[in-house]
């Protein structure tokens, strides 16, 4: 498959082929979807947490003697009927909402979302991204007005990644590490080149 390939002036520089295995899977909604909400479950983190009874301060004395109060009878100021007392079926930190999904569906989903992108015309070849120093002027004219984009880079480069950090709806993320989630949370996806070559070596 071919897609032209710009620079970052946004001038044409050319063509290059990509590989059909990646960019030229049919979509199945279903399969993508499942991919997706495991990724977010995975990603979700476990904050609300209350005290049940044994976690809460005190109770290691009985409050009064069992009988000939007229009271009601009780063994711990930490129960759950007391103000104060420990929580009864309340969110704790143990819960775990981690689903597995196995490595070859995770991987079919995310070529058949880079082939998505591909068709939607939501995908950019650049001929390759770099800066002497950070630049996010720059990196706005590269960007030209697209409101939501993902910049797959091919190797760790801190300006770039600085050139990208103030820009509203911009992230990059190493091309080792595309994911559905990812690329699904940005209308376009930006390839440098070498980055493809990084996919293939990794994905295939």
């Amino acid at each position: 498959m071919e897609v032209k390939i710009y620079n970052q002036k946004g001038e044409e520089t050319g063509k290059t082929d990509l590989p059909s295995e990646v960019f030229d899977v049919k979509f199945n909604a279903d399969l993508v979807h499942q991919v997706v909400v495991s990724q977010m479950a995975n990603r979700r983190q476990v904050i609300a947490h209350t005290k049940d009874r044994s976690e809460v301060k005190g109770g290691g004395k009985k409050p009064w003697r069992q009988k000939g109060t007229g009271r009601a009878r009780t063994g711990s100021i930490r129960s759950p009927l007391w103000r104060s007392g420990g929580v009864t079926f309340g969110p704790t930190k143990e819960r775990k909402y981690d689903k597995i999904i196995p490595k070859k569906i995770r991987r079919k989903a995310l070529f058949m979302v880079l082939s998505q992108k591909l068709r939607d015309e939501q995908l950019i070849v650049l001929d390759e991204l770099k800066f002497a120093k950070p630049k996010t002027k720059e990196m706005k004219e590269i960007i030209n007005n697209r409101k939501s984009m993902l910049i797959a880079l091919p190797k760790i480069d801190k300006n770039v990644i600085l050139s990208a950090r103030n820009i509203p709806k911009t992230h990059t993320i190493p091309a080792k590490d595309l994911n559905c989630l990812d690329i699904l949370n940005y209308k376009y996806l930006m390839l440098p080149k070498q980055a493809i070559e990084v996919i293939k070596e990794t994905f295939l």
